[in-house]
């Protein structure tokens, strides 16, 4: 029997619960719960919107977008949102879904921290970022119900989560600062690492190789 949590069904398929396992597996409990808010989350933004999505590619989308803050999946050569996004395609490719769907999904978590584009883009890849916007950083907090969000904490609590993600995301991006260069996890490290000095684009035009 599917699990329904605030009128949101989880898709009961085998590919569901091999993710669901294998996130379960690799991520803290933390991030384990966030991720299955920013499923929830981004499938009530969709129902309020009226747009039509794939449950299933959502839900892999949601539970890997974090995978590259984990110990097991981060790299220090590229940005994290890439790390989950190359293992949800991997994933999904093992699975036999490959061509655009599996493409849908590597865009929703490789773009999950880029403001404003994705929401003109396919509803899997705008449910992701609204899910962990409003996750994350509350964008939507209101669009959502009382009684719904009640029901998602209730279902995956959030204990002293503010802290917790932040911790997280220094941890999982504290080896590799320069690709923070031109994005939000830069706020994290000034914030959380002593000597971090951010990118400045103005100077890198500035220093270029180019003589004028």
């Amino acid at each position: 029997m599917s699990e329904v949590i605030a009128g949101v069904e989880i898709p009961d398929t085998a590919l569901v619960r091999e993710a669901t396992e294998l996130v379960r597996e690799a991520a803290t409990p933390l991030l384990f719960d966030h991720s299955r808010r920013v499923f929830l989350w981004g499938a009530l933004r969709g129902r309020e919107q009226g747009l039509g999505y794939d449950p299933e590619l959502l839900y892999v989308a949601a539970m890997f977008h974090d995978l590259g803050l984990t110990e097991k999946f981060r790299r220090t050569d590229q940005r994290f949102e890439i790390d989950g996004a190359d293992e949800a395609r991997r994933f999904l490719h093992a699975h036999g879904i490959t061509g655009e769907p599996a493409d849908r999904v590597w865009a929703s978590i490789a773009l999950h921290t880029t403001q404003e584009i994705p929401l003109h883009m396919s509803a899997e890849i705008a449910l992701v970022n609204r899910g962990v916007s409003l996750d994350v950083v509350g964008i939507g907090y209101d669009a959502v119900s009382d009684e719904e969000r009640a029901a998602v904490v209730a279902a995956h609590p959030r204990p002293d989560f503010k802290n917790g993600i932040l911790a997280a995301f220094t941890e999982g991006i504290k080896d590799r600062p320069e690709t923070t260069f031109g994005n939000i996890k830069a706020d994290v490290l000034e914030h959380f690492v002593p000597g971090f000095v951010r990118g400045d684009f103005v100077e890198r035009i500035k220093d270029s190789n180019w003589p004028e």
